[in-house]
């Protein structure tokens, strides 16, 4: 089992705050993850938070009743600030000191009920910004289903490149134009080309996608021309979000060959407003292993704990909402359900890969995992695959059909983590809305 499971974990911890017991909440006193808040059209400044329940846990205003010392005094302190980039700086120690005293704080029994009660602020009265500074931002290719089935859409002839499955395959993306839930976008223009024209032209995106991923945020990081070992991942992986990484599929079919994405992947991306730190997700750590015959991984992204437990069994799921759901009343059509846990590479690789050259990384990188598709069709993490290219309409459930995303769509992204012997602790929701093109 992990080394970062510990009390906090117990599935028999219960808090003082009902709506946090009730089975059904992302999250429960064994999640406690953290956001940037602050009241909903208040003047106020965005600072940290906690969620638990249906609350949210003002970090600031907990640091200001001086209740903790040492490295909780200080970890509180630097989460008044209006990003997290400090506090992901600090140790894991740090990290787990503060989780650990926050949960101490918002169990049942505890003797500081009152004055942690006095901090807390509905969810519902909240707006939330980036949980942090993101410096960099780099994308990986880590589903070998989505790998694969775009690759024989693009390139029918060789759909798998053959370093595929030696190399986690990344590319550097965007950092500016990543935003938290909630994220209207103008549909973006570029430039593309029909099979039968003699020129590309520009204008509006034809084939607008989504991506179900999972957002990975780095802490402390590495000095320049050091690496980081596999089975150290851990003490440098802050948390993890919902991310959906929009794609422009005409504009990127037309400009990925020689060096890749660029405009089709760099107009918007979506993160949900809450990290569940890494620590909260230890129980939910699974094995990891590869086809015996697959090219076994090279010795710096190989050892015993990746594959006892280098994956993570996170349930994703995608719905999208039309514009004639939201006038009906209706609830968002589910498209897409699947799991983290099929990953070709795990987390822990990626970050292994990345650092292998001395390339250094700093609190507040963000890193993407790329489509979480699995090996069932229904497991699809975009429309680019489910609707076969385009070739195939996606019944949406009230008589509605889409290929593509069509202006007025929303993109509702959830994802959580159950099983048995564990408490069930949930990511909340990443939203976002496709407007017109301007």
């Amino acid at each position: 089992m992990s080394s970062l499971l510990n009390k906090t974990h117990d599935p028999k911890l219960v808090s003082w705050l009902d709506t946090a017991n009730d089975g059904s909440s992302d999250f429960p006193i064994q999640n406690l993850p953290f956001a940037i808040f602050k009241r909903r059209d208040s003047a106020e400044g965005f600072r940290g938070g906690v969620a638990i329940g249906d609350q949210i846990v003002d970090l600031a205003a907990l640091s200001k009743m001086h209740m903790f010392d040492g490295i909780v005094a200080l970890a509180l302190k630097l989460c008044c600030q209006p990003t997290l980039n400090e506090f992901m700086a600090q140790p894991a120690v740090t990290w787990s000191a503060l989780r650990h005293a926050l949960s101490q704080a918002l169990a049942a029994g505890s003797t500081i009920e009152s004055e942690v009660k006095a901090c807390l602020i509905p969810i519902d009265d909240a707006e939330f910004d980036l949980p942090c500074r993101i410096g960099d931002y780099t994308d990986f290719y880590t589903s070998i289903h989505h790998a694969s089935t775009v690759g024989a859409l693009f390139r029918p002839d060789n759909p798998l490149l053959p370093n595929y499955k030696w190399v986690p395959i990344g590319y550097h993306g965007r950092s500016s134009s990543i935003a938290v839930s909630g994220q209207e976008f103008h549909r973006p223009k570029g430039q593309t080309k029909a099979p039968d024209a003699d020129q590309p032209s520009v204008g509006p995106c034809k084939r607008l996608d989504y991506e179900m991923e999972v957002g990975i945020y780095i802490g402390g990081g590495n000095a320049l021309g050091d690496s980081i070992a596999l089975d150290d991942a851990d003490q440098h992986i802050f948390g993890m979000c919902l991310f959906n990484d929009w794609s422009a599929r005409d504009i990127q079919g037309w400009e990925y060959q020689p060096l890749g994405p660029f405009l089709a992947k760099n107009f918007a991306s979506t993160v949900s407003p809450w990290v569940v730190t890494n620590e909260a997700l230890a129980p939910f750590k699974t094995s990891w292993s590869r086809e015996e015959s697959d090219p076994q991984p090279l010795e710096y992204l190989a050892s015993d704990n990746n594959c006892a437990q280098g994956a993570y069994d996170i349930a994703l799921e995608v719905a999208i909402e039309t514009p004639q759901m939201r006038a009906a009343g209706d609830r968002a059509h589910k498209l897409t359900t699947s799991s983290f846990k099929h990953s070709y590479w795990t987390t822990a690789q990626m970050i292994a890969h990345h650092t292998v050259n001395g390339c250094n990384l700093v609190a507040g990188d963000f890193i993407g995992s790329g489509t979480q598709s699995g090996p069932c069709s229904e497991e699809a993490g975009s429309l680019l695959e489910l609707s076969n290219g385009g070739k195939q309409q996606v019944a949406l459930g009230n008589g509605e059909t889409r290929t593509f995303l069509e202006d007025g769509d929303a993109v509702v992204m959830s994802g959580f983590c159950d099983k048995e012997g564990a408490t069930r602790i949930g990511f909340g929701q990443c939203y976002s809305l496709v407007l017109p093109a301007k």
